[in-house]
Formats: structure tokens, sequence, C-alpha cells
């Protein structure tokens, strides 16, 4: 058995996920354990696999909380008890609080670890944890001093490996199949400042445009709709991607990974550092230097989105450099080493 945890978010959650698949595909058991109040105790009752859920405290970036030491104590504890039951072979950890107690547990059990970061930095749980595993999965290549580097391998981020022909998916979502589709994606909830600066600076450009505002802003910006400027909740990412020909994003590391899934350039607007302690900063550069992005820059966006639409190539290639693909094999590969 190969047990799995991580998440609180579904940037740390849908990775684990996509390995669980594909270890049960191998016919390998798996188990998953999760966070109380965490993204996985909506998702995880709706999937076959068996999991259970811990008191996990939320770590801040600068201190632990008062508050929040006994409930990461517990988690502990319970994740120990839980590991001491179930004997599973090997642990994966994507991180995030809900990911530090049983990486944690399977440390003091003398139980193989293995980490999955999926930024281009290392978060507060997988730094406190690698010194304490066996090895550390990237998603992108990350600077580590020498002790981290030997124990590291750049696998990438799991993702829905689907795809659709471009003119198919646009005809899917109702969009001229002959016209450019722009991509707006704030992030699962949607992102405020992009949802405010974009509308008036896309709209004059004439092109088709599909808007992920985010599911709790639908009724707020309805009014942004037009005829080739359409508004949602949330979109089917991978029907999205296929159809765009750019995408205009945060930069988080799913959203990203699927975009390199799909060739898709990107123009990017990371979060400021103080909100996440630079992870998306971090992403964005890493994916502007393997030339699938570009910074986005409010003052001179409109030039950007047509330098990119009519030379793409470079952008594709780019994009192509850092595609995942593969990514939950090549993580099953090395939890499969330890069992």
């Amino acid at each position: 058995m190969v047990l799995l945890t991580g998440g609180g978010t579904g940037g740390h959650l849908f990775p684990a996920l996509a390995v669980a698949e594909e270890l049960r595909r191998r016919g390998h058991a798996v188990f998953y354990l999760g966070a109380e109040g965490g993204l996985e105790a909506r998702l995880l009752p709706q999937s076959p696999i068996p999991h259970a859920l811990i008191p996990a405290g939320k770590l801040d970036r600068t201190a632990l909380k008062p508050q929040e030491a006994p409930k990461v104590l517990r988690g502990v504890l319970k994740a120990q008890a839980l590991l001491r039951r179930l004997k599973p072979k090997a642990v994966l950890s994507t991180g995030g609080y809900a990911g530090f107690p049983g990486g944690m547990a399977a440390s003091l059990l003398r139980i193989p670890l293995l980490l999955h970061e999926q930024n281009a930095k290392l978060g507060l749980a997988i730094r406190a944890l690698a010194p304490l595993a066996q090895g550390l999965a990237l998603s992108v290549p990350v600077g580590l001093p020498p002790r981290l580097s030997r124990k590291a391998r750049v696998v990438g981020y799991p993702v829905r490996e689907v795809r659709y022909p471009k003119e198919e998916a646009k005809s899917r979502l109702g969009f001229d199949p002959r016209k450019p589709l722009l991509l707006v994606l704030g992030g699962s909830q949607g992102s405020l400042e992009l949802n405010e600066k974009l509308p008036p600076l896309l709209k004059p450009l004439g092109l088709p445009v599909l808007h992920q505002v985010g599911e709790r802003w639908v009724e707020r910006y309805r009014h942004l709709e037009e005829e080739g400027y359409r508004v949602q909740g949330f979109v089917d990412a991978p029907l999205a991607m296929s159809a765009a020909d750019l995408l205009l994003a945060r930069a988080g590391a799913g959203t990203l990974a699927e975009a390199a899934f799909h060739r898709l350039p990107a123009l990017l607007f990371p979060l400021p550092p103080r909100l996440d302690g630079g992870a998306q900063a971090a992403n964005a550069r890493a994916y502007a230097q393997a030339g699938g992005a570009e910074l986005g820059d409010y003052a001179r966006l409109p030039q950007q989105v047509l330098k990119v639409l009519e030379n793409p190539e470079p952008y594709q290639k780019g994009m192509d450099r850092l595609s995942p693909k593969g990514a939950a094999g090549r993580i099953a590969d090395w939890l499969e080493e330890f069992l």
C-alpha cells in the first residue's frame, strides 16, 4: 500500500489524486490522508479512494501561530496511529498544511517518504520535510542546496492529460473556430484584480474571450458579457485550454502545468509575494525563462496580446519544454522503487 497525503487547496490535492489513480491503475492499494476542513474533505467522499481526515494546523510563513500548534501535534499523533495500523510501504506528501502531519509521521516511523513540490519555490511544509525525505520530486527546476539537490528529480506536475482538436474545442464552447480565443483564468476562486483590470483592456481588441471570474463572482461580473466576451464561474480546463490561443492568468502551479501540457502561450500576473511567499512570482519567472510566457504589463497589454498571437510558435515551444506529460507515471515509478 501507498499512502498519499497533502491538500488544503486544489494545488496540493489534485496532483496527489492523479498519482493515486495511476497507482490504482497499476494494481497498487492506496489510501489518502487529508485535513479536516480542506478541499479534500469535500472531494474525497466523491472518489473511490479510501481516506481519512485529521486535524492539520495551518502553518504560517513566518511563524507557527500559537493556536495552531496543538492541531499540528494532534495531526502528527493521529497520522502516526493511522500509519501504524495501515503499514504503508511508502508515503507521498504533496505539501500544504494538510501534507505535513502524514509526512512527519512517515519520517518518525521510518517509512520511505517522497515529497512533491508543485511550485518553483519550496513551500513551508515541503521545506520542513525535505531533510527527512528519501526523495524530492519537482514540477520545474528549483535552486536547492547540495544536500537536497542530491535527492531531487524534476518530474513535472501531474495533470489531466486530455486534449481536443482546437477547432472542435472552440465550436463546443460556442466560439468561431476561425478566430483566436483569449482565455482568462484567475485560479479556481477567480481573481478580483484580473476581473476588474482585464476586460477594459481586452474588449477594444475585438477578439473572442472566455473569462473565468470564479463561482462567487459570476453575478457581480455578468454585466461584462457581450458578443464574443463570455463570463463563466468555472471552466473545463482541458476543453478551454484546447480551444484557447493565449492564456492570461495568475501563475498558480496547476494552471501553468496545464498550459504547458497544451502548449498554450501565457501572459502572467502572479500574486504579490506578500500574499503567497513568492511562489507565483517564482513560477512566472520559470515559465518566462523557458520561453513559454511573459509577465503581463497592464500598461502595454494590448501590444503584448497581439505580439504573441502574431508569432505564437516560440512560446508554444517554450511551454512544451515544461510539459508535465507523464508526470503521474514518473512519480508512481519512483514510489515503486520503495515497494
